[in-house]
């Protein structure tokens, strides 16, 4: 290799200079414990929750993976099963980044409810260790929170029609319920009112179906959805002791009959608000008032392409860090629309990009903005697509990670 060097035309100085640097950083970063905690710190670790089939037929999850994302490409890379799970089909990571917490969709917990487990995160090698399972007191939970505090976690029960309230103790372990709200009254209709030409989406109106639940940006009330009910409500945080009273409930919105409120996200603002409906496959825009917790609804619109007609079922709805975007997934139709937020906050379609997967649910944008993820269930791959930051626009990376059955993605950095 020496006189490969010399003979390219490199002293004898250089070389054994440069060699003598290269040796020297070997040496340390090869001995530094420090310098391996500081490369550690900078990875972003990736976690999938999938189906295992304790939901039903057609699932081929283990549990929950840990993957290390590529922060130029958005690879994942360093598959590893980091637990086994039933259903964990919501995960969450708690604000300190030490704890994760993941919904386990099952309605035989105990009886007849689904469960919450509770995992400690390895700070050096991102493996997870289980600290307890709670009652989620409601059948197949779908959906999990944290408040920005770290000392509740917010469920929602699809089955069971229930939201609740689990206390975070000490350790990151899980306290049972410390509110439980039990949805009854009034069903939408079979068909959604706006649903496109020739729909046959039907999935939620046989009884109340909560479907998410999340704190408002302020930590002031918690917001959550009815599928069955075609309503979403909220509750207030009592400002002394963080707890939720859902004996002091504000009706937030009703939405048409049938359309099936799913998931919403709030604008970075946090005066806007956004509610996609799993039926008519429609975003609605409200304006939120958030000393009074009260929503007002400003525009509707179709996240499916003019023209669309047939089934769709519409599945999330996210908003860039920087507020700019906003983008609706689809199962069947098996897209992610993109719309653009204007100055007052009304959304423009702009366009749409296949997910390159079947049915995909749960789609997360990684730190940073620049990747969004879509967890395609049916065919067991999660897909990754790079956000054009001044368009808006997806644009596959041609990158598929093999996941069986992946319900949902959540990151660690």
């Amino acid at each position: 290799m020496k006189e490969e060097v010399l003979r390219r035309g490199v002293s004898r100085r250089d070389f054994v200079k440069s060699a003598g640097a290269v040796a020297l950083a070997h040496s340390s970063l090869g001995t530094s414990q420090e310098a391996v905690r500081r490369m550690a710190a900078k990875r972003t670790l990736a976690y999938v929750g999938t189906y295992t089939g304790a939901f039903g037929a057609g699932s081929n999850g283990e549990g929950i993976y840990r993957f290390e994302m590529d922060a130029a490409t958005g690879e994942l890379t360093r598959r590893k099963l980091v637990a086994k799970t039933p259903d964990p089909s919501w995960i969450a990571i708690h604000p300190s980044k030490k704890y994760l917490y993941a919904v386990n969709e099952v309605s035989d917990y105990g009886g007849n409810s689904g469960s919450v487990s509770a995992f400690a995160i390895d700070q050096a090698s991102g493996d997870l260790t289980a600290l307890n399972v709670v009652s989620s007191e409601g059948a197949g939970p779908c959906y999990l929170s944290i408040d920005a505090l770290g000392k509740h976690a917010f469920v929602a029960n699809y089955g069971g029609g229930s939201v609740a309230v689990l206390p975070i103790l000490e350790g990151g372990l899980l306290g049972t319920a410390t509110g439980v709200h039990r949805d009854s009254g009034r069903l939408g209709a079979a068909q959604a009112t706006d649903a496109p030409a020739g729909s046959f989406a039907v999935s939620g109106h046989d009884a109340p179906h909560a479907h998410m639940i999340a704190p408002d940006p302020q930590g002031r009330f918690v917001l959550a959805t009815d599928l069955g009910q075609d309503g979403i409500y909220v509750y207030r945080v009592d400002a002394n002791t963080a707890a939720v009273s859902f004996g002091d409930e504000v009706l937030g919105a009703q939405l048409p009959s049938g359309d099936g409120p799913r998931h919403f996200a709030f604008h970075p603002n946090g005066r806007w608000f956004y509610s996609i409906q799993e039926e008519a496959a429609t975003v609605v825009f409200f304006h939120y008032d958030a000393s009074t917790g009260t929503l007002k609804a400003e525009q509707t619109v179709s996240a499916l392409p003019a023209g669309f007609g047939g089934t769709s079922f519409a599945s999330e709805i996210l908003i860039l860090p920087d507020g700019r975007f906003l983008y609706a997934a689809h199962r069947l139709h098996d897209t992610i629309s993109a719309f653009s937020i204007g100055a007052d906050g009304r959304l423009k379609w702009i366009g749409e990009t296949s997910t390159m997967g079947d049915y995909p649910g749960q789609c997360r944008i990684a730190p940073g903005g620049d990747f969004l993820y879509a967890c395609n269930r049916r065919s067991d791959s999660i897909t990754c697509f790079r956000i054009h930051r001044e368009s808006g626009l997806l644009q596959f990376t041609g990158q598929y990670t093999a996941v069986g059955s992946p319900a949902s993605i959540t990151f660690l950095s």
